[in-house]
């Protein structure tokens, strides 16, 4: 029997308040409901999902305010990553907080190198073809293939036309399957990780895709 029963009302009680409250004063005082209603039910289902997914890092809760205006010292949500570089990461992805939950894998905004690659492939025929039939076989089965976290070029990159006749994707920074869900009851029970399972073996044609065309990043982009 799995030891991941789904995640507890407390987790989103928890989000939830901190979002009010988001001091060290609340933190300290509301630690021991981090540990029991976030902290156990994540590592319960990350330990799940490493034997069929590999290694996922947990994020920890504090905030990097060193360079943002927002000197909130916590994050308002939990999650894991299998891939721990921001630019140039292509893995899986995992976030809880108040409202729900967000899943995906791919590239979320590839590394100059990486995107250098990537519009080789959406270019050539036959990939870029590839290409576009694997997210319209995704999006049949309502797994979006979406941009990543930057928004396009608004025009063509440099050495490629405006018509293009995929110039939708030249456009791109990142390519990802996301997958959302608002709170629900659900999430409660294990079916919770049934589903970030579909959603991440759903996504095998664009990790075989993203692994044969972007390859490994030189090591000073590491």
């Amino acid at each position: 029997m799995s030891s991941f029963q789904g995640f507890p009302r407390g987790l989103f009680e928890f989000f939830t308040e901190l979002q009010a409250d988001n001091s060290k004063v609340f933190w300290q005082t509301n630690k021991h409901r981090y540990e029991h209603d976030v902290r156990t039910p994540m590592h319960a289902l990350l330990s799940e999902l490493t034997d069929e997914f590999g290694p996922l890092r947990m994020f920890r809760p504090n905030r990097d305010v060193r360079f943002s205006t927002d000197k909130s010292p916590y994050k308002l949500w939990t999650g894991a990553t299998s891939e721990a570089r921001a630019v140039g990461g292509v893995g899986y992805y995992l976030e809880v907080s108040a409202t729900g939950i967000v899943t995906g894998y791919g590239a979320m905004l590839m590394a100059p190198e990486q995107l250098r690659r990537y519009r080789a492939a959406i270019d050539n025929e036959k990939s870029g073809s590839q290409f576009e039939e694997l997210v319209d076989s995704l999006a049949e089965r309502s797994l979006s293939v979406s941009h990543g976290a930057e928004d396009p070029l608004k025009t063509a990159p440099r050495g490629y036309t405006a018509d293009h006749p995929r110039i939708r994707h030249l456009r791109w920074k990142g390519a990802a399957v996301i997958q959302e869900w608002p709170k629900d009851d659900w999430m409660h029970s294990p079916r919770t990780l049934d589903a970030i399972r579909r959603v991440w073996h759903g996504a095998d044609p664009l990790k075989s895709w993203l692994e044969t065309h972007l390859g490994e990043l030189p090591q000073e982009q590491h």
